[in-house]
């Protein structure tokens, strides 16, 4: 995908698809876990560049809508920031539904954390369909962890993550460590899986004769595979 709200380019795979319709151009990513583990923080170092030590606790819900332009179609991701404190929870619930993608986010210097990723995406999940979205846990703050640490931390976060089904990526949001390439994973994977949805509602051909992905050694997938061989699906 390109990133059209900033600076960040990337090549897309070679993937042949019909015309897209409009009704899959946005994916709503929404992005939880507990307070102060930096969901805030991810989001503003990928959507503006940024980061700001003096944290503020998000109320309720935030929005970004970053932009993409994949094969030549627009696309964007709606990031859905939403509140880790409890008293905010149901409300922060009321905009979990129709999510594509699931973050659950941790702090890696927090093993707390680590466990309340279960009721996490179970809550979320309240509000989705299992089969039809896209998980990621992801660790932040990996900056401040040492590296016997966080070793120890990233061999339960790889359990839990096996565990849900889902991807897992360590960030840090101060020095931007795996931030980028985070994000254009979600974005790749929300927009194969709309081109694949769209394409399993059609009767007129199969998904396997229209949707091919060849990865070459500057593909985003293959690359972001090489940089967390650890990564779990």
């Amino acid at each position: 995908p390109r990133h059209l709200g900033g600076r960040l380019l990337a090549r897309p795979p070679a993937l042949t698809c019909p015309a897209l319709p409009s009704r899959f151009k946005i994916s709503k990513i929404i992005v939880v876990g507990d307070l102060s583990v930096g969901k805030t923080c991810l989001i503003n170092r990928f959507c503006k560049d940024t980061f700001d030590k003096n944290y503020k606790a998000t109320i309720g819900v935030d929005f970004e809508m970053e932009r993409f332009e994949v094969l030549g179609v627009p696309f964007s991701l709606q990031l859905w920031d939403t509140a880790g404190q409890e008293r905010f929870k149901c409300i922060a619930s009321t905009y979990y539904r129709g999510a594509q993608a699931i973050v659950i986010v941790f702090d890696v210097n927090n093993v707390a954390s680590l466990a309340h990723t279960r009721q996490w995406l179970a809550d979320a999940l309240k509000e989705n369909d299992p089969s039809n979205v896209i998980l990621f846990l992801v660790g932040s703050k990996k900056d401040l962890s040492p590296p016997a640490q966080y070793s120890l931390m990233e061999r339960d976060a790889i359990k839990v993550a096996k565990e849900m089904q889902a991807e897992y990526w360590a960030v840090s949001s101060l020095t931007g460590e795996n931030v980028r390439e985070f994000f254009f994973r979600v974005a790749s994977l929300t927009f194969e899986s709309s081109v694949l949805a769209e394409l399993e509602k059609s009767s007129a051909r199969k998904i396997g004769d229209i949707v091919r992905i060849h990865s070459t050694d500057s593909d985003l997938y293959l690359t972001a595979q090489r940089r967390k061989s650890k990564c779990c699906l």
